[in-house]
């Protein structure tokens, strides 16, 4: 059936589907018996199954440790970081343990577990707990790393990274928790068999984007088409492993490219997703140089007033595009 619903209310939607589905499904993590603190996606489903939606400790290396071991054992778990800065804690679980379980024991070990790491910005909330780690974990083989822009990819890409036999990093932001779309569910995705997802054609330049900033292109795109500017926005939805198939007949027939990302300008996804194509057309054939829309290379600031200015916005994307296309 087709329904309304919010970002946050498509992953409580899947969460609550998943529990209800499969009794051996656990949901492990820092303020699920809050009714705010993780968006409103746990809203009552601690009540509903107290003995599999267990608060944990304010420890974050400790909770991904437990959640990796448990899938190895044959617990299915999501284990939530509702401040993704702090997964910092858990690098040594997540990356030395999580994304190589697979590969040194040849399969025969699972590390499937899913962890979910929240983005957070704005609101004055200062250097530590504004990041985006996900350039950090798109480089680590093993891990596939999903990042869901639309309420639809939110439900049914949680859905599909909970029942994949990989470790995979979940990456939700706080900034599309309010945005609405009707959509039918799909309980049967594989991960694997997604790709790249062109959710508006266009003929001028080709934005290449994921998680909030397809909304930032989307926004832009309305602007842009009272100008006679027709982008072609295409949202990754998966980081890792990258497939840049759909980008390359983009690129091929636009001859212009813009990515936007989330993380910082230095060593970002970004610019290494800029690299990755660009290895793969004839750049000569381009009527512009490739560009990049980041953050810059420093912690995020405290004051409201700065913070305008370094999250990038859609005049931010219109103004580029503006430039790129002229």
């Amino acid at each position: 059936m087709t329904k309304e619903k919010t970002y946050s209310e498509a992953i409580r939607s899947a969460l609550y589907y998943l529990l209800k589905k499969d009794k051996n499904f656990h949901i492990l993590g820092q303020g699920v018996n809050s009714p705010w603190y993780v968006g409103g996606t746990i809203d009552k489903l601690d009540k509903l199954y107290p003995q599999r939606v267990l608060e944990t400790p304010v420890s974050e290396n400790l909770i991904s440790g437990v959640g990796i071991g448990s899938s190895m054992l044959g617990v299915n778990c999501l284990i939530i970081h509702p401040r993704m800065d702090f997964m910092l804690y858990a690098m040594d679980s997540i990356i030395n343990q999580g994304a190589k379980w697979n590969y040194i024991t040849g399969g025969s070990v699972s590390s499937s577990v899913t962890i979910r790491g929240i983005i957070n910005r704005g609101g004055s909330q200062g250097a530590q707990h504004s990041q985006s780690l996900h350039s950090i974990f798109g480089h680590i083989p093993g891990l596939r790393v999903v990042m869901p822009y639309s309420p639809k990819d939110a439900h049914d890409l949680l859905i599909a990274s909970v029942n994949c036999k990989d470790p995979v990093i979940y990456i939700d932001d706080r900034w599309l928790y309010d945005n609405k779309s009707k959509f039918k569910p799909n309980y049967n995705l594989k991960l694997k068999n997604i790709k790249p997802k062109i959710i508006q054609k266009g003929k001028d330049v080709t934005v290449v984007t994921n998680s909030y900033s397809t909304h930032l292109a989307v926004q832009a795109n309305k602007e842009l088409i009272k100008k006679n500017i027709f982008p072609e926005i295409i949202d990754l939805r998966i980081i890792n492993p990258l497939n840049i198939s759909t980008i390359i007949k983009s690129v091929n027939k636009t001859k212009r490219l813009l990515v936007i990302d989330g993380s910082h300008d230095q060593c970002g996804f970004g610019n290494s997703l800029i690299g990755s194509i660009v290895r793969k057309i004839k750049v000569n054939k381009l009527k512009k140089s490739p560009e990049a829309i980041t953050l810059p290379n420093t912690p995020a600031p405290s004051s409201k007033i700065l913070e305008g200015f370094y999250y990038p916005s859609i005049k931010t994307v219109i103004d580029k595009i503006l430039v790129i296309v002229k």
